[in-house]
């Protein structure tokens, strides 16, 4: 059975309907109102993904509503000031709305009204279902697990962030115990528990504060203990300051020299009293070339060494976010470590591990009613048997890269097996990471879905690159 696009009309199909592939589609029937765009989505909420579906009315953007400004009509402010919802974000910003932290679900309701307004005129095609495998060579698309075959001149892989890896070897018996979960965002995850059962959080980033904070909002009375083995908590951000970008005269340089620099800026904003966010939103617009002059290897280093740090001074929680998780930490239900477990073991109704303390100290058991994989999303690709991966990389369509951060590609186009650049198969976000490492936050994202449209539409002869792109979006987020 396949869905036939009529004769005539080029076809695009695009594989997710959460942020980056709802974005597309948008722009894309905007762009060329004569072409066939098919949004391939598994869930019955286009439009809102993951991020901004899986999620609890209290879970914020990370990042102020001027800095998740799509191009989309109305804006998301317009949208914001129409829709109202945001007088504890308009108190918390000095009633500046552009610089107010919203809800989560208000941006995937934003875009889900979008798709729904572009399905409804007959623009846009939303097919629900999971493109399991690619159609065989010589015809182009994909084939659903319901069997339906949708034919394409051009396919996109949109599909976000991957469901995330457990931090345990492969044949470890804790991975198939009820009370370990894997995946915190899938549905049912978090019920049936105790509201006074001691829980283990693995991790201690943002999806672990964003757990915790639902866990506590449910009604949960009992410890909560996050576990990561450097134990770093995201910081929060601050309002005001300003600080200009500095680094592009110091590259190329090494992953430890840019940190040395960054400390050093840091401590200078700091005694010329300007908060430290500045400094490192000032890194945003070198982000970029700094990640394509380095070689494999200095990109290893980062990622062993430095990683860490950047992630919790980089990636931020809310002003609101940030108060409510020091005091769970202040009030002592929420404790967050540093260190490494092992020897697991069932005791008497709960789950133990032995806790190594990061810095030394004497080991400490750790029990648990339920352990909460908050490690957050997978990155890589080898050996993930998701169906539509497996197929696509028995067939030699794509290129996972060596450092396990997704797709190799070149400006969106996807690299096959051997190197060659594909006319006809596109990735988004996420799984375009090894080419600009930063491509998960909304103005990435909305800077690559503008350069893959002028890339299929070829509407704007000598458009800039993407690293061009990603380069002019300046800082502040």
């Amino acid at each position: 059975m396949a869905f036939e696009p009529p004769a005539g009309s080029r076809t695009v199909a695009i594989v997710g309907g959460g942020f980056s592939g709802s974005l597309l589609a948008l722009k894309l029937v905007a762009t060329r109102p004569d072409w066939r765009v098919t949004l391939i989505e598994p869930g019955d909420r286009p439009g809102r993904g993951l991020a901004y579906g899986a999620c609890a009315p209290s879970h914020l953007l990370n990042v102020p509503v001027s800095r998740m400004e799509t191009g989309l009509t109305p804006r998301f402010v317009d949208w914001l000031t129409a829709h109202g919802g945001m007088d504890e974000a308009l108190a918390e910003s000095g009633g500046d709305l552009t610089a107010a932290f919203a809800p989560r679900e208000f941006l995937g309701q934003y875009l889900a009204e979008r798709v729904a307004e572009a399905r409804a005129a007959g623009a846009l095609t939303v097919l629900r279902g999971e493109a399991v495998r690619m159609l065989d060579a010589p015809r182009r698309g994909l084939v659903l697990l319901d069997g339906r075959e949708v034919e394409a001149d051009t396919v996109v892989l949109a599909t976000g962030n991957l469901p995330p890896r457990p931090p345990l070897p492969a044949d470890h018996w804790l991975r198939d115990e009820p009370a370990f979960v894997v995946d915190p965002w899938a549905r049912g995850a978090l019920e049936g528990l105790d509201p006074d059962a001691p829980v283990l959080l693995l991790g201690t980033g943002l999806t672990m504060v964003d757990i915790a904070l639902k866990l506590a909002e449910d009604g949960h009375r009992g410890p909560m203990t996050a576990i990561s083995r450097r134990g770093l908590l995201p910081a929060g951000h601050r309002y005001g300051g300003e600080w200009s970008p500095f680094l592009s005269d110091l590259l190329p340089a090494s992953p430890l020299a840019l940190s040395r620099a960054i400390r050093a800026e840091v401590r200078r904003a700091d005694a010329e009293g300007q908060p430290w966010q500045r400094v490192i939103d000032a890194v945003r617009p070198a982000i970029a070339s700094i990640w394509s002059s380095w070689t494999p290897a200095q990109r290893r280093q980062f990622l062993r060494h430095q990683r860490p740090r950047w992630d919790v001074h980089r990636h931020r929680m809310a002003p609101r976010i940030a108060a409510r998780t020091h005091a769970l930490i202040d009030s002592g239900q929420l404790t967050v470590r540093g260190g490494r477990l092992r020897d697991w073991r069932k005791a008497g109704g709960l789950l133990e591990a032995t806790l190594t303390p990061r810095g030394g100290g004497a080991p400490e058991t750790i029990a648990a009613a339920r352990i909460i994989n908050c490690t957050g999303p997978r990155s890589d690709l080898q050996g993930l048997e998701v169906p539509l991966f497996a197929d696509l990389a028995r067939k030699g369509l794509i290129a996972p890269d060596v450092l396990g951060l997704g797709l190799e590609t070149d400006d969106c186009a996807v690299l096959g097996a051997r190197g060659e650049v594909s006319t006809w198969l596109y990735a988004l976000g996420p799984l375009t990471r090894p080419a600009w490492w930063e491509i998960t936050a909304v103005p990435e994202i909305t800077a690559q879905v503008d350069g893959l449209v002028h890339t299929l539409a070829q509407d704007a002869p000598g458009a800039p690159t993407l690293a061009a792109a990603f380069l002019d979006l300046g800082a502040g987020i």
